[in-house]
């Protein structure tokens, strides 16, 4: 029995996504590892940026979890992965236990999603970049409004 980590899912959590997960590959012998197991050390990984050697040695072997890693990160034709799949489950599951409606019904922008609008050029927004005009010499803003 291995310690438990800030990355790891509750089994709770996990039993919501299982079915996702075993669907992915058939299986033609019992598992040696529980895919649980499997699915928090992937989860350690993201969540600290470290190498595949360097996974703590109480999860499954390395190989073994960048195997399902590989796997469960192909997209399919709809180009979403098994990941995608996982965390819109995920998260519809929290909106429920919420209450909340599986929709959202509100979008918030922000402003690197202004800034990067096909039409932020003509918003006048350049982020205090040299492109040649007067404005761009005051720094910071541009004396221009910006609008949405």
């Amino acid at each position: 029995m291995r310690g438990s980590y800030p990355s790891d899912v509750t089994r709770e959590q996990f039993d919501i996504v299982r079915p996702i997960l075993e669907a992915v590959k058939k299986r033609t012998r019992p598992r040696e590892v529980e895919l649980y197991e499997i699915f928090c050390a992937v989860l350690y990984l993201l969540k600290n940026a470290c190498t595949w050697r360097a996974l703590p040695h109480d999860f499954p072997n390395w190989k073994l979890v960048y195997y399902y890693f590989g796997i469960w990160s192909k997209k399919d034709k709809s180009g979403l992965s098994v990941f995608d799949h996982v965390l819109a489950e995920l998260e519809n599951a929290a909106r429920s236990a919420q209450g909340r409606s599986l929709s959202p019904s509100m979008i918030i922008v922000d402003s690197k999603t202004v800034q990067n609008a096909d039409t932020a050029r003509e918003k006048g927004y350049d982020g205090a970049k040299k492109n040649g005009s007067e404005d761009s010499h005051r720094g910071g803003h541009l004396g221009k409004s910006i609008c949405c």
